[in-house]
């Protein structure tokens, strides 16, 4: 037996919001926000893409998007790649779901909580030693809370999760231990098949129940994360910071400064460009036309940066071209 690793975009989605997963996303939030507690009883899965209501501002994507009976809303995604600027894009996510749940002359006190539960594949907080961590508005001298706490951001550092299968206590930790584990098991182990939540998102991990179709989808995503693990934004910054430097250097010495950067920067940024196209070639096949790598090719530098931070956002080719329309209006 074998089991997909939740962590990919497609695996998630599929685990813990198709339309036969309300139980096992209801298992998951109470165990990792309301600590294995029973607060929720009910929710709705919603169409996680989020439109902004506001002309300019910034389209999201998030993995999955619950509304819990007593109307407030929940958040979650899974994060592999530690990306630039990452924390903010948190930030962004749950300040925008809060602000446009109201429409043009509602009062305010429609508002519903916001709760931004994000799970990471990477160490966020180095000072910190837990795995779960969670942050709301606060007295910064002495930390009572504010009056209307509404947003709150709940992060699972899942490297930081040692505990081995014989140590596992509490629903928390038996469902990092599925998101940390799942692809290396070959059973499902009486523990974690007890709670028939999890039991249930194995069955659904379970490779054997997935089409051809959706083993493609899966494969495709698996090397596309591969590829990019701590290369692609890294590789971007260094080369931009590198090709700066040495532009400054020759600059200063023959008074050239300017050509000099130019120079330097295209022949630096030219193999992580060929990179980006050929991870693009990969996801989206001949669905990417020449039209649409010359429209790439094009790209300052900032462009391309971002452009690295989107692509794990996009599930079609059709959200490449929207990225692309939108950057250049």
């Amino acid at each position: 037996m074998r089991f997909i690793n939740p962590k990919t975009d497609f695996a998630f989605k599929k685990i813990f919001a198709s339309e036969d997963s309300k139980d096992i996303l209801i298992s998951f939030l109470n165990a990792l926000i309301y600590a294995g507690e029973s607060i929720i009883e009910d929710l709705e899965i919603i169409d996680p893409y989020a439109p902004p209501r506001i002309t300019g501002l910034k389209d999201t994507y998030l993995d999955v998007k619950a509304k819990i009976s007593d109307g407030t809303i929940v958040i979650i995604e899974m994060q592999v790649l530690n990306v630039e600027s990452f924390g903010k894009r948190v930030l962004y996510n749950a300040a925008k779901t809060y602000a446009t749940q109201l429409k043009s002359g509602e009062g305010y006190f429609k508002l519903k909580p916001v709760i931004a539960l994000t799970l990471t594949d990477f160490e966020m907080f180095d000072n910190w030693e837990g795995v779960i961590s969670r942050f709301v508005f606060k007295e910064t001298q002495h930390l009572f809370d504010y009056t209307d706490n509404q947003i709150e951001l709940v992060f699972v550092e899942l490297p930081k999760f040692q505990k081995k299968l014989e140590d596992l206590e509490t629903l928390a930790d038996k469902w990092i231990y599925f998101m940390k584990t799942a692809p290396s098991l070959e059973v499902i182990p009486e523990k974690m098949g007890s709670i028939p939540a999890i039991n249930k998102a194995l069955r659904i991990a379970n490779e054997a129940n997935l089409s051809s179709k959706e083993l493609e989808e899966l494969d495709k995503q698996m090397m596309f994360l591969e590829d990019q693990k701590g290369f692609l934004i890294k590789g971007l910054r260094e080369a931009r910071e590198a090709a700066l430097q040495e532009g400054r250097e020759v600059g200063l010495q023959e008074g050239k400064l300017e050509g000099k950067l130019e120079g330097k920067l295209e022949g630096k940024l030219e193999g992580k460009l060929e990179l980006i196209m050929r991870l693009l070639r990969r996801r989206f096949g001949n669905l990417l036309t020449p039209e649409i790598e010359n429209r790439i090719q094009g790209l300052s530098i900032d462009q391309l940066e971002n452009l690295v931070e989107a692509i794990l956002d996009f599930a079609t080719v059709e959200d490449l071209l929207a990225w692309l329309q939108a950057i250049s209006e």
